[in-house]
């Protein structure tokens, strides 16, 4: 049984950073989909961003239009953890983060919560103004 389990997570003042880790673990598919995904009080679930890789190659990577120009998806193979670097926080982007997990996505459904098959348990980030 695979495991995602995130960290990273706090408390910052606007235009400040956070750095968010997901180590994934358990997880036998030579490719993977690994998305971020965010969900603030009484909203649906936003996606943030994915990686799509595996087999030597890197096949989609993108970030939600909410998020381009401030926040940096990546990840390290080797260490099983994927990343989201976040400059510039607003109090909007205030919410828990989860990272997901399937061994397929696209670009037509990385952003849809019901593409992925397994889940974190979250990191909460809280942005004051």
């Amino acid at each position: 049984q695979g495991q995602l389990v995130e960290s990273g997570g706090g408390s910052v003042q606007a235009g400040g950073s956070l750095r968010l880790s997901c180590v994934a673990s358990g997880y036998t598919q030579t490719k993977k989909c690994m998305a971020w995904f965010r969900q603030a009080p009484g909203k649906e679930r936003e996606g943030v961003g994915v990686i799509y890789s595996g087999d030597g190659g890197t096949y989609l990577t993108k970030l939600s239009n909410s998020v381009k120009g401030r926040f940096t998806i990546s990840q390290d193979s080797a260490k099983n953890t994927l990343y989201l670097q976040m400059n510039s926080l607003k109090s909007e982007d205030t919410a828990m983060y989860y990272c997901a997990l399937n061994g397929y996505c696209g670009t037509a459904n990385w952003y849809l919560d019901r593409t992925y098959s397994a889940w974190g348990q979250g990191t909460q980030v809280t942005v004051s103004s």
